[in-house]
């Protein structure tokens, strides 16, 4: 993409009714905009990142052998009344609204009663299980204060698997391949060192369930850490149970504020059998199914990053989920210095190397200053240096660390 065709603009001053740094990083950059409270719109930068880590998530998601699928928006109040989560005492989160009938619906704010109805018409025999289902879906909360950007809004993007099986081994086999796939969504979204699993209460479903909590000053929750297990304790069960079922230790741990962006629960039968999900064993005789969740917030995860990954001068992104590869910028108005820069750019995108190629006609200082604010992992310099030298400038955004090399080199890093 060129810089010029992009129609988004960056800002200099930070939205005034903002206050958190994804939000005021995102929209300052262009890859955000704010429509009312808790709702923003996803420009191309921003819906570039958000694909990414989608990828990322549908990746593990599938090598976990999930199948995906999309549930409805819209939600019938029968399937909600089944478990009581239609009645506001129980769900005050809902956005509810009615057909022109009269017919009232709710707008999906999770799916857990929705895919236990849709599995009645398809599980039935030992045969069918277990079963692992997965979405990647915008969902809707009705929520009283919205605040901290995209990490909490009313409406977001979410990830919701639900696994349906037969015993409780089972289920424990697959629950600990989760913990792990989730660090290596986390890992590849860039932020696996402070990220931690943690133990936290099970709320309605269980006594106990894992949250991944990282690390953050701009975090809601208290999570108490022993860096050496790289295990976490969330303050909600912090307490001795708590600790010996977790196996940690009380003096091994760092108390540290952090930002949850996924959690994982075992939920037992406590949709399964209301809706008559069961299914019949060996012998013809008829079992309950276990289920669990397992969400990952995917506007989250992308708000958390920023929070986490950036400096006084913008975002830092990940490489695997940067924007683009390659930010090439280039300086001047030589014509020999852009017939360079369009060369490049020209081969960059042959070769299937993302690149945004900054072509505007501005200041070199305008475009370092873009440069960093937008936080491409990796930027490229065409000026008269390389003219010259025929070296290109590169310059990690992470590190900060500027090198030289070749375009050869440079192509045959990235293809790799």
């Amino acid at each position: 993409m060129r810089q010029s065709d992009l129609f988004t603009k960056t800002r200099k001053e930070a939205p005034k009714d903002e206050v958190s740094k994804n939000a005021i990083l995102l929209t300052r950059a262009g890859f955000i905009n704010k429509e009312m409270a808790g709702v923003y719109s996803y420009l191309p930068l921003g819906l570039k990142v958000l694909k990414k880590i989608e990828n990322i998530i549908r990746e593990e998601m599938n090598a976990l052998g999930g199948k995906e699928l999309v549930l409805t928006s819209l939600q019938r109040k029968d399937v909600w009344e089944k478990v009581g989560r239609w009645d506001d005492k129980n769900v005050d989160v809902w956005f509810k609204t009615k057909l022109k009938d009269n017919v009232e619906l709710g707008l999906g704010f999770t799916h857990d009663e929705q895919i236990v109805n849709l599995l009645t018409e398809y599980v039935s025999s030992y045969k069918d299980l277990p079963l692992y289902l997965y979405q990647i879906q915008t969902k809707f909360r009705n929520e009283l204060r919205v605040k901290s950007g995209i990490m909490r809004g009313r409406e977001f993007v979410m990830k919701d698997l639900y696994s349906f099986t037969r015993t409780e081994e089972e289920q424990d086999e697959f629950y600990e391949k989760a913990k792990k796939s989730y660090m290596k969504v986390f890992s590849r979204c860039g932020i696996g060192d402070i990220t931690f699993c943690t133990f936290a209460s099970g709320g309605t479903f269980s006594k106990y369930s894992h949250e991944f909590q990282t690390l953050s000053l701009a975090g809601e929750d208290i999570i108490y850490v022993d860096e050496k297990k790289n295990l976490a304790i969330n303050k909600d069960v912090f307490d001795e149970e708590g600790l010996v079922t977790a196996g940690l230790k009380r003096d091994d741990l760092v108390e540290r504020k952090s930002i949850e962006v996924g959690n994982i629960f075992k939920q037992g039968t406590k949709y399964t059998d209301p809706f008559n999900l069961y299914y019949q064993d060996e012998n013809g005789k008829k079992q309950s199914i276990l289920m669990g969740g397992y969400g990952i917030g995917v506007t989250r995860l992308m708000g958390t990053v920023v929070e986490v990954l950036s400096d006084d001068k913008g975002i830092i992104w990940p490489e695997e989920i940067s924007p683009f590869q390659v930010h090439l910028v280039s300086l001047g108005n030589d014509e020999n210095v852009i017939k360079l820069a369009d060369e490049i750019y020209k081969t960059f995108q042959k070769e299937g190397i993302e690149v945004l190629y900054d072509d505007r006609n501005v200041r070199a200082g305008e475009k370092f200053a873009d440069s960093d604010l937008i936080g491409i992992s990796t930027r490229l310099v065409i000026g008269d240096k390389a003219l010259e030298s025929k070296k290109l400038e590169v310059k990690d955004r992470s590190s900060g660390q500027t090198t030289e090399t070749d375009l050869k080199s440079f192509i045959k890093k990235f293809k790799k």
